[in-house]
């Protein structure tokens, strides 16, 4: 009976000492090389506002080898959460703003957001870029006639009720032109 208790109090303890670090493992994120904030959060199924919260970023850098939290909540074992598509957010605001289009691919453009998203090898992403004091980074947002983008750049001549969307081909980007229009922007 006695060896019966110590092997049940063994198995016990080697079960519970082992399946906390897997649960911690799946709470965070080592910060790779060529990691973005976008990236993770991809990875992950989180927004980019969600990893800039649950790690007080103070920027939107991050660093080799940087451990962040990749959920808000401690997640049951093998589950983790699921950010909710735009159209099922708690709800969303309009803002009327003035939107105009920017390609990544003139001379002295990087291609890579202020968020980590490179542009030129996703030429298909959907993203805008924004004041973050309007519409923070990471937000989801819909965009008539351009659809569902992400707020993941910022520009410094995008102050206030402007936008500027990413559209990869130069031409359609000055077919685009200057729009006054009324977005969705999810919280």
């Amino acid at each position: 009976m006695k060896k019966t208790i110590v092997s049940l109090i063994t198995a016990i303890v080697v079960l519970f000492g082992f399946s906390n670090p897997s649960l911690a493992a799946k709470n965070t994120y080592k910060v790779q090389n060529g990691d973005s904030l976008w990236g993770i959060a991809k990875k992950h199924n989180i927004t980019i506002q969600q990893l800039i919260t649950w790690n007080n970023l103070k920027s939107d850098n991050i660093q080799l080898n940087q451990v962040l939290k990749v959920s808000g909540t401690e997640a049951a074992p093998g589950k983790k959460p699921a950010a909710k598509p735009a159209a099922a957010q708690k709800g969303y605001k309009e803002i009327t703003v003035k939107a105009t289009a920017y390609t990544g691919s003139c001379k002295s453009c990087s291609g890579i957001t202020s968020t980590g998203i490179n542009l030129k090898k996703n030429p298909n992403a959907k993203v805008i870029s924004v004041d973050p004091n309007l519409i923070p980074l990471g937000t989801k947002v819909y965009v008539p006639g351009y659809g569902e983008a992400i707020a993941g750049d910022k520009g410094s001549s995008v102050r206030g009720n402007k936008i500027d969307v990413f559209i990869p081909d130069h031409k359609k980007a000055l077919q685009w032109g200057t729009k006054t229009i009324k977005i969705k922007v999810y919280y």
